[in-house]
């Protein structure tokens, strides 16, 4: 059976530790376990049998899908999405015979970072704001900001909008714009996008942070 435990809702299947911290409004569903240590913000959604290890950090509105595994080093800020069984590390080289417990690597997925089903992120590495990883690429090197990551190894083969639209090749001025918001995109210097509309940081307006359309509704359109 459900159970509240105070602001947020654990499923009786799960276990959170003592000195675990859990935001208000966090949904912790069946078979996971939060261990002692770990921090998890507001509003976040933890799907069915997730392990968060202590030390982990987890920013508000984290949506986290079945069967992920997110290991001591590492930190997500707010808004990002784990898809259902990537793999996070936490040790680059790792035997069983070297214990490695003190010197676990960091490993920062920056805010609205989509993490693709099946991808994996090898440790100590940033994977940036409204960065996409597709499904199943095996990423070891650091991440731009909006960056579509796709292959083994992970190489970047596009941008993406904050939206999750690939972004068409730019205009005469250097202009992508994102098919759904609108918003407007250009690459301030080589390898690095900007929105030009709104800040990084700035949350979505209320009216553009629900969807109304299915993607395949978008996908040609300036193309």
């Amino acid at each position: 059976m459900p159970e509240f435990r105070g602001p947020y809702f654990v499923h009786s299947s799960s276990f959170v530790d003592i000195g675990a911290q859990v935001g208000e409004g966090t949904k912790i569903w069946h078979f996971c376990h939060v261990s002692s240590g770990a921090r998890i913000g507001e509003n976040c959604v933890l799907g069915q049998n997730v392990f968060v290890a202590d030390g982990v950090v987890l920013g508000n509105n984290c949506k986290i899908q079945n069967n992920v595994s997110i290991y001591s080093g590492t930190i997500l800020e707010d808004d990002v999405f784990l898809g259902p069984s990537c793999v996070l590390t936490n040790v680059t080289n790792p035997r069983s015979q070297v214990i490695r417990h003190s010197i676990y690597e960091r490993t920062l997925i920056r805010r609205g970072a989509s993490i693709g089903a099946n991808a994996t992120i090898v440790c100590g590495i940033e994977v940036g704001r409204y960065a996409f990883v597709a499904a199943g690429a095996v990423v070891a090197g650091n991440v731009p900001d909006y960056a579509l990551t796709m292959g083994v190894p992970g190489r970047r083969s596009g941008w993406m909008s904050r939206h999750g639209h690939r972004l068409p090749a730019p205009d005469e001025k250097g202009i992508m714009v994102c098919p759904e918001s609108g918003f407007r995109y250009r690459e301030v210097q080589e390898g690095m996008l900007r929105c030009i509309d709104l800040d990084e940081e700035e949350p979505l307006p209320a009216g553009l942070a629900v969807g109304a359309k299915a993607y395949d509704e978008f996908k040609n359109i300036g193309q």
